[in-house]
């Protein structure tokens, strides 16, 4: 029904008023019974969930169930191994998967206990003398801390091998927990390292922290929590590095355990070194920080107002203001899971979820960044996707080199024409010595398109495929001022594909930008690149294989981040950076030209970034064949050597954002052994 309104005066007769309540008056009574029809579905499914969760409990609480439980994780161990060979086609993957098991439990004893100093290590470093003096001050604030917990925290610093510190302790406990005072003060008289305070009021992580701070007189900062175990030579691997590399911000890796001993560890996390992406969308940095007072000048410690993450909130401001961030790749820090703990379930603290977003969004906006949006990840609540606002919309070329390959080239344009929501781009498809007739046919149709051109490449030198010069010849051509290297048997999934990749690309820190690649049964492709990776030992795809459900080591499959390099079957830069650096060496004819030039950028001090909100099935090697036999794989021997020795010092340092802990034998972050 419409009622035209009386612009003039504003005025309605009386027959329009009458028609204008009924109107009203029948839509209140529809949207009622809507309601009512609602609000009957949702009472009748409470009453199912109700007494589903009464007869669950039944269940649960039988003897028969409970008797049952050994049979029952049997079953659900052969049906979940039944699962994973029908979806790997062959019991080698699970074999792997045993093994990377057997690996883990080896691992989590060697970085546990075992990993103490003896007596003559503990004498070494205890009488190791430094270049200068220098003290840690350890702040720890105390809550309504457990008894034993806070027991294995103080002991854990007064058996540290490194003995210039002082434990800062800021006391908020309630009455009721005043043994947490009184143990502290026998402490503090056993040994004067020992600071203790007890506050006037419990003012939260942030207040009690800052609290430590104003006791602390040490030239280092380090942040502890009071349920927490620092592992013996923490301190001495600290003073080390930042002897070695005058380290200003230093940070080491660390475990999860349960049941109050540090062997029975839940998860281990192995950290990447300092990538600032990473850090934005994920605190992995966390614990143990430790970092040079004058980064605090002037600045407060914890925020009151990002209690919850905090930590997230300080890491970020001062790796941002700190000249040398360091990662100590050895396991240092052990994090008490227990029922009230974050370690345990975020959910403990619900509201550290909105503080780290929140930290997360005055970090953006203090470097510069606008209108961009922060979401939670399936991967957990604080691992977050950030969508960042293009600031412009530049014109994009894609550059796709071919030689016949009719139905794997339409599918690639199709593909890009159909689903790309991105306008501003030109394809160019350089056509490298076709034979049929049906290739040229197809190119004289999609020619008539106005943003598609064909350039035709003919190297008089050498008769051999030559993927960067053919590259190299499109990017020529090229007026965008951006650039996407893509393969010819590629599919587009996402429809924002370029804006995905355009929102780093645009960035002034960051060189070359990749995508998530599928294979056709939806495993993954590529998710990034690792040097050092693999059989040849020159370069591997992360997490080869792997289904797409998966999230990834620790979420990594969920969350832009930096890497060493990406693959050129999908790379977007811009051109003038392309340009700076010559395109892609054309001594790596095939193999390895991608991470080359990947490498290159880093070289210049640019950031090379993984983006897994870019999704592409790539079906792999449709174009040229494996190199696996004869000429194509001598070709590629010569080539992994060339890259050997071409990169030798960065090979032998280690890729930056792949712990050493992790094995250079599989894709899957394996541990070695």
């Amino acid at each position: 029904m419409q009622i035209e309104s009386k612009k003039m005066d504003n005025q309605y007769s009386e027959e329009e008023l009458r028609k204008l309540v009924e109107y009203y008056k029948d839509s209140y009574e529809q949207e009622k019974k809507k309601s009512d029809v609602l609000a009957g579905r949702v009472s009748d499914a409470e009453s199912k969930a109700s007494e589903l969760e009464y007869k669950l409990g039944r269940i649960k609480n039988n003897p028969v169930w409970k008797v049952s439980k050994p049979f029952r994780i049997v079953m659900h161990f052969i049906i979940r191994t039944k699962d994973r060979i029908i979806r790997l086609g062959n019991p080698k993957g699970i074999l792997r998967k045993i093994k990377s098991k057997w690996i883990e439990h080896k691992a989590k004893k060697k970085h546990g206990k075992k990993s103490f100093p003896d007596e003559i290590t503990r004498k070494s470093q205890e009488t190791t003398v430094f270049n200068e003096t220098l003290k840690f001050s350890i702040l720890v604030p105390l809550y309504n801390t457990p008894k034993q917990f806070l027991i294995e925290m103080i002991e854990s610093v007064r058996y540290q091998t490194y003995q210039d510190w002082e434990l800062c302790l800021a006391d908020g406990s309630d009455v009721a927990h005043a043994f947490v005072g009184e143990l502290c003060k026998e402490y503090a008289k056993k040994d004067s390292r020992i600071r203790y305070k007890l506050l006037e009021k419990n003012e939260g992580i942030s207040g009690n922290t800052n609290r430590c701070y104003e006791m602390a007189t040490g030239d280092y900062i380090g942040l502890f929590d009071h349920d927490d175990i620092l592992h013996p030579c923490a301190l001495y691997e600290y003073r080390k590095v930042i002897q070695e590399q005058d380290a200003e911000y230093l940070y080491c890796d660390e475990a999860t355990f349960k049941d109050g001993n540090i062997d029975k560890m839940i998860t281990l996390h192995f950290k990447s070194d300092y990538a600032i992406d990473t850090l934005r969308a994920n605190n992995y940095i966390c614990h143990f920080s430790v970092f040079k007072r004058s980064l605090l000048d002037g600045t407060e410690l914890f925020r009151t107002q990002f209690d919850g993450s905090q930590d997230h909130d300080m890491i970020l401001r001062l790796t941002s203001a700190s000249r040398m961030v360091v990662h100590v790749p050895k396991l240092l820090y052990y994090w008490r899971s227990h029922k009230n703990s974050v370690a345990s379930d975020i959910s403990a603290k619900s509201y550290a979820i909105e503080a780290a977003r929140g930290a997360v969004a005055d970090h953006l906006t203090r470097q510069g960044f606008r209108d961009f949006e922060i979401v939670s990840t399936r991967a957990f609540e604080t691992i977050f996707r950030i969508k960042y606002q293009l600031l412009s919309k530049p014109l994009v070329s894609i550059i796709i080199a071919n030689k016949d390959h009719y139905e794997e080239l339409h599918r690639c344009v199709t593909s890009i024409i159909e689903k790309s929501t991105y306008e501003k781009y030109e394809i160019i498809i350089v056509e490298n010595n076709s034979r049929s007739e049906e290739i040229f046919a197809y190119y004289e149709q999609i020619e008539k398109l106005p943003n598609v051109k064909r350039v035709t490449y003919q190297n008089e030198k050498s008769s051999s495929f030559n993927y960067a010069a053919i590259n190299n010849f499109g990017a020529s051509h090229a007026t965008g001022d951006y650039i996407i290297l893509l393969n010819n048997d590629t599919q587009v999934i996402t429809p924002s594909w370029m804006e995905e990749l355009l929102m780093y690309a645009q960035r002034e820190d960051v060189g070359a930008v990749g995508a998530k690649l599928y294979y056709e049964d939806r495993t993954i492709q590529h998710a990034g690149i690792v040097i050092g990776l693999g059989a040849h030992r020159t370069a591997g795809h992360t997490h080869y294989k792997v289904n797409y459900e998966n999230v990834g080591y620790m979420g990594k499959l969920c969350y832009a981040q930096d890497v060493t390099a990406v693959t050129g079957a999908c790379l977007m830069v811009r051109k003038e950076l392309y340009d700076q650096l010559g395109g892609l060496s054309e001594e790596f004819a095939v193999a390895l030209n991608d991470v080359d030039f990947c490498l290159q950028l880093r070289e210049l001090g640019y950031l090379n970034v993984f983006n897994p909100y870019c999704e592409l099935y790539h079906f792999e090697s449709l174009s040229r064949g494996l190199d696996v036999k004869d000429e194509k794989a001598q070709r590629y021997e010569v080539e992994c050597e060339m890259f050997r020795t071409k990169w030798k010092r960065q090979l032998e340092a280690g890729d930056p954002y792949y712990n050493p802990n992790f094995s250079l034998d599989h894709s899957d972050y394996s541990l070695s052994v």
